[in-house]
């Protein structure tokens, strides 16, 4: 998986919620999945993960 892209992830979040109609949870869940990720909690782990170790996981 490649580093994840987080002005892309909020950018299609934002699109989807705000022109798509869908809640923050599934705009953020399209976002995540959009670059690879079961959904957005596995992809703000990812984050979180890196942050903590300094490396990707």
């Amino acid at each position: 998986m490649s580093f994840p892209d987080i002005d892309a992830f909020e950018e299609r979040a934002a699109i989807a919620e705000f022109d798509g109609g869908c809640t923050r949870k599934a705009a953020e869940n399209l976002a995540a999945q959009a670059q690879g990720f079961r959904d957005a909690e596995a992809y703000w782990q990812w984050l979180a993960d890196y942050v903590v170790n300094r490396r990707p996981p």
